[in-house]
């Protein structure tokens, strides 16, 4: 019997460099201790939404059908919960990180596409433009996979551009949570604490956006990151 296990990539079919048996039981393990605490955690957690665009009558329901839709790394804890069962498509790094990432976020109804700016990023991001033709959501970890934090990757820039769809960002902000020593600041909410969801108003890049205007909407993307974390924050009173 092998002492390790390849993993296919569901857009090229091309087998992925494979896990040792050690890393298999981790896997294992590190997959169902988070699908458990996230559970128990977030089912605990009193989340309330709200967007910059006053027109939205539910804020809860975003991202919609075909939306783009990046945040930062460390939001990801609160955002598997309060996104659960929706079906929403995530990029997820090739590494054994983003594997057992892939594996908890599918446990919880996401899809996820693998890939990351240093690995795959051109099948990955043809799997999210298939995403978007289908109607679903393309989600981006997008300081992801090992960052710098708050630095955003310009992936959905491209994809908004290709499919004409909007980018929406978000964020999840936590009143009181543990915070990691970890590169992206990690967030596990505390029990019974309040989180809120912040949306940004929609950033549309013109089919016609020359390489040379990327830059531009890219600045206005992280522009966006910035204020929607600020803003989710400043009304529960978030740890920095």
């Amino acid at each position: 019997m092998a002492d390790s296990e390849s993993t296919v990539d569901p857009q090229s079919g091309v087998e992925e460099r494979p896990f040792s048996l050690k890393q298999r039981c981790s896997l294992f393990f590190i997959h169902w201790f988070g699908v458990v605490a996230i559970r128990l955690i977030g089912m605990t957690v009193r989340f309330s939404a709200s967007s910059e665009e006053p027109e939205i009558a539910n804020p809860s329901a975003l991202p919609l059908p075909g939306n783009i839709a990046p945040f930062w790394h460390r939001s990801v804890f609160p955002a598997t919960y309060f996104f659960r069962n929706r079906g929403i498509s995530v990029m997820t790094s090739r590494s054994f990180d983003g594997e057992y990432i892939a594996r908890i976020i599918e446990s919880f109804g996401f899809k996820a596409v693998r890939g990351s700016s240093s690995r795959g990023a051109v099948r990955a991001l043809l799997g999210m433009h298939t995403v978007i033709e289908r109607e679903g959501v393309a989600a981006f970890t997008i300081d992801g996979p090992r960052g710098p934090v708050y630095v955003a990757k310009p992936g959905p820039t491209l994809l908004a551009r290709n499919t004409g769809q909007p980018i929406r960002c978000f964020y999840v902000a936590v009143r009181d949570a543990w915070v990691l020593n970890s590169w992206d600041r990690f967030l596990i909410p505390k029990p019974f604490t309040r989180a809120h969801v912040r949306w940004s108003a929609p950033i549309t890049v013109p089919r016609e956006t020359t390489s040379a205007d990327l830059p531009a909407y890219h600045a206005r993307m992280q522009d966006a990151l910035e204020r929607v974390r600020a803003a989710a924050e400043s009304i529960v009173g978030s740890l920095k």
